[in-house]
Formats: C-alpha cells, structure tokens, sequence
C-alpha cells in the first residue's frame, strides 16, 4: 500500500493542476501522418511504420519506426486501446487512494512550480514522440490536464512515485555476471521491475520495438503510454535498467530518469558512450542505472541524483554486479541518505540475498537466473511468507526480463508478475522480421523460451491471491472502523501464515476494537516471523508496549 501511496500522491498532484504547459513542442520538421490503423485479425494491428499484436503468452508485441513524432504517432493509433487502460488504471488509483479533493487543492501550487521546467529537460525529440502518443490519448481524463502535459507528466511518475516517499521504496533488485560465473562466459544479466500501480496497471505487459529515423534499433519491456526506458536492449548490445534510489522530495523538475535511460539506449554502444550521455542530464531524483555491454563484456552502475553522479564497478575478476536500492559508488559511501537506506529498508537483505543465490549456482544460465528472479526465500531460504519485500520475488513485479547482450538475446517473463514463462527474442532476427512489416511473422524463439513456474498452478499462489484481496479489504476495514469476524481474520492468516504482515493487521484490528490482549497476541506473532524493515519492527514494539499499557489499566 504504501509503495503505491508514493505514486498516487504524485498523480494527485499531476489531477490538481497541469497548467504549466500548454503549446505543443516544436514539430514542423516532422512527418504528422502515419495513416489509419488496420484490423490484420483480432489483437492484431497494423500501420505502414508499424505493427502490434498480442502473443500467445499474452504479451504485446509493438513495432515502431521513422522520426519522433511518427514513433509517438504510430504508437499512439496502435495501442489506442492499451493507452486509454493505463491511463484509466492511473486515475483509479488516484482517485481511490486520494480521494480528497482538499488535499489536491491544497497540492496545486506545489505542482505548479515543481513542473515549471520540465520541459527543459527533455530532449526535443522525445517532447515530439509524447506529444504523437497523446494525439491518441483520452478526453475523459482532460479534467485532469490535456492530452500532452498529462502525459509528459505521467513520464515522471517512477522518479516522483519513489521521491515522494514514506520511507520505503519501489524494491526492485537486479544483477550481471559474466566470467568465470557464467556458463559460456558471456555477459548475462537478469532484473525485477517491481513498481506497483495497482494491479489492472500490471496487466498489459508490452515489448516495444524501435527503429528510430536517428540512432540505434532498441527494444524496451514497456506499457502503453511510455517513450522512456525502464528496462531494455539495443542492437549494439548494450542495456539498461533502472533501480530507485533514496530520494529527498523534489520541489523542480528535471529530466525523468527513464528518458535518461531511453537516451542512452537509443545512442549509446559502450559504456563509456553511456557515462557521457548521463554527464549532459540533470535528473531530480536518486537513480543506479545499471548499463550492460557487449562491447565492453561487462556491467556497471551509473549512480545519479540531483547533486551528484557516481559510476561503480567491481574489482577485476570479481565478475559479478548487483544492484538493489542503494548506492554502492565513491561520491554516496557517506551519504545520509544512502546509509539511512543501508539501515532501514530491505534493499541490503535483498541484496545479500542475490549475493547468496549467485554464490550457490556453480555456472549461470537463463534458466538459473529466471529460478533467482523468481525466488521467493530469504537468507538462508527462511520463509518470509508470500508478498514480503525481503524476497528478490515479491509477487508484485511489472516485469521481469533476461538480456545476453553478447547473443543478442533477451527473454521476457508473461504474467502473472515474473512466474509466467520468460519468452525469448533475438533482436537482430526480430528487426530482420519487423523490416518486412509481415503481421504474421513469429518473433518469439519458442525453442529458448523458459517455461512457466509451476508455482503459478499452485493452491499456494491461489490462497496468496485471496490473501492479497483480503488484505486489503481488511485495510479498508480499520481505516473506516468496520467490522470483521473473528472467523475472516483466521481466515486470513491462514492464507499467508508466514507472513508477518498478516499477524500485524490483525492486530490492528483488535487494537482498534480495544480488544487489546488479542492485539497483543498477535503482534507477538508478528514479531516471530521476519519482518520487513526496521521501522516496521519499531512500529509493532511500540504498538506491544501500548497494549501492555492498556492492558495493566484495566
């Protein structure tokens, strides 16, 4: 819940007040006509610059070529349908988490000075693309703002949605090895994009792939409505991935971190390519952007933030990288931020964790890293229940994706969250295929996808499901102070009984009725299990203490 909180309140925001832009970003240089879409057969879509179709695992496969407005154009009509969801999905959440309409008005000015500026930042051609996105955009959401600053806002979402936050953040974990720790020697890396918007957010998962009129072929794991990159390849072989960092709240804008990322994609093919590109950008928030080459056969990590930038790579022959949610680089070994992060979240477990999974596999493959992806153990494989942030797997993840950049190669997980199989790609046989603009043609290599996680067929995961609607109904239950049944909260912890969070819940419950020694019982129990950060672990010894004093009142 709360990780979702950070980026309602920033969409929040974004539905008070738009008003700082409001011309169109130059485009006369650009072609403005990519003509009409064309039917080819159900969820399958075609244009003379691009094509979109729905694969057999339920992945969008999106095509795109010519100049930046052609780009935003094509993808626009193409996925008109997918964007007015997203977009939909948005809103939803904002209007169910933010409900007050005082507390956006009271957030008006602050918007109206933070995006002033923003597009200054960004690059021209990337204003161009967004705006021929939201040609296509919905005009039911025009109360929120127009078509185009509402979309060039919604861009800065993952940097605001971490910024803005209450102490935790979006847990993503991500890693490369290549040497002596893979199978073939070659550079493999492996990422989780675990950024939540709620779920109707996470149901269109897209792979975009681009043929831009200047720079290099790219492919991005994506949703509909984004020109940045969170997570992608270029045919070079060079990739990117992004991870939050701990952020001071923002109060200007400047280039979000994923049209960062999309840049370096788009124009980079060494690491060194890479590093210049982030040195000509501000950003306004804390990002580690992990860069993988083929070129260079190896990965790093580009630390940045409003103030400073910092690159981090291990010593030689060490050969393994990983990256979580704090900084690892010279210019943040005594940040505040970055210690307060060290001590408080669970990025360092997760990171320990993936450290402790390499160490135990004897040689990498795809297959191995799509099991470490997916893993949902702690340290030691304790239990931490379904849903707990310590697990590289927190079954909530948007995407998760495999590159081999040497190959080529990448492989994207089908829903649900990373369990679904990892289907694979090679991009130089994909923009071979996608030059002839045939509908028909298969991108997938079916022979090197992996198959699905069997836990997905599990009752484990159908009681998690439940679990995780109950949840949040109970959620809703103590904020509004309503009942629930004695037999519904046994009900739910059975459902997830490793979980501390369950335990926790209850408690809040029976505190909330005054029922304060089944309170305590409960928090107790919570306690015994492993609980996610350390301020979660302070919040229930203070919530003990209070029942033991309410307890010896009476």
């Amino acid at each position: 819940m709360r990780r979702s909180l950070r980026l309602i309140c920033y969409l929040a925001l974004c539905s008070t007040s738009c008003a700082g832009i409001r011309h169109a970003p130059p485009i006369a240089n650009y072609n403005n006509h990519v003509g009409d879409r064309v039917e080819v057969s159900p969820d399958s879509y075609a244009l003379p610059n691009g094509l979109l179709r729905k694969n057999s695992h339920g992945i969008w496969e999106l095509y795109v070529a010519g100049d930046p407005l052609e780009r935003g154009l094509a993808s626009g009509v193409l996925t008109e349908e997918l964007l007015r969801r997203q977009e939909a999905a948005f809103v939803a959440q904002v209007q169910k988490l933010v409900p007050a309409r005082l507390h956006q008005w009271l957030l008006r000015g602050f918007l109206k000075h933070f995006a002033r500026r923003l597009p200054n930042h960004i690059p021209p051609a990337y204003l161009a693309e967004i705006y021929g996105l939201s040609r296509s955009a919905s005009d039911t959401f025009n109360f929120i703002a127009p078509p185009y600053p509402r979309l060039l806002y919604f861009h800065a979402a993952h940097d605001i949605g971490h910024a803005l936050q209450d102490l935790a953040l979006v847990g993503c974990t991500s890693f490369a090895a290549w040497g002596n720790h893979t199978a073939d020697g070659k550079l493999l890396i492996g990422r989780n994009f675990d950024f939540y918007a709620g779920d109707a957010f996470s149901e269109e998962k897209v792979i975009a792939f681009i043929k831009p009129d200047r720079g290099y072929k790219h492919a991005m794991v994506t949703w509909a409505g984004m020109v940045g990159a969170v997570s992608g390849m270029n045919e070079k072989g060079l990739t990117v991935t992004i991870n939050a960092g701990k952020s001071a709240i923002p109060y200007t804008a400047k280039m979000p971190v994923s049209l960062l990322t999309r840049e370096i994609l788009q124009h980079a093919s060494t690491i060194d390519e890479a590093i210049y590109i982030a040195r000509q950008r501000e950003v306004f928030v804390s990002e580690s952007i992990m860069v993988g080459s083929a070129a260079d056969g190896k990965a790093i990590l580009i630390e940045v933030s409003p103030h400073k930038m910092g690159i981090y790579e291990v010593p030689n022959a060490t050969n393994v990288l990983i990256c979580a949610n704090h900084f690892q680089s010279e210019p943040y070994r005594s940040d505040k931020r970055n210690l307060r992060q060290l001590d408080e979240s669970h990025s360092k477990y997760r990171f320990d964790r993936m450290s402790e999974l390499i160490a135990s596999t004897a040689k990498l493959t795809p297959t191995a890293a799509a099991a470490m992806l997916r893993n949902m153990e702690g340290i030691d494989d304790t239990n931490l229940g379904y849903g707990n942030e310590k697990a590289i797997n927190q079954l909530l993840a948007h995407h998760a994706v495999i590159f081999q950049p040497e190959d080529r190669r990448m492989w994207v997980a089908a829903a649900p969250y990373q369990l679904g199989a990892f289907v694979a790609y090679d991009l130089d046989d994909v923009f071979e295929r996608l030059a002839a603009l045939d509908a028909n043609a298969m991108l997938a290599v079916d022979s090197l996808t992996i198959p699905a996680d069997p836990f997905a067929r599990s009752a484990d995961f159908v009681n998690y499901e439940k679990f995780r609607v109950r949840m949040r109904n109970l959620e809703a239950a103590i904020e509004a102070g309503t009942t629930v049944s004695d037999a519904e909260l046994r009900d739910l912890q059975q459902l997830n009984p490793a979980f501390w969070k369950a335990n926790f819940l209850i408690g809040e419950y029976y505190r909330g009725e005054r029922r304060y020694a089944d309170a305590l019982h409960h928090y107790r129990l919570a306690t015994g299990k492993e609980v996610t950060t350390k301020l979660d672990s302070v919040l229930i010894q203070k919530r003990i203490m209070k029942c033991k004093r309410m307890i010896e009142r009476k």
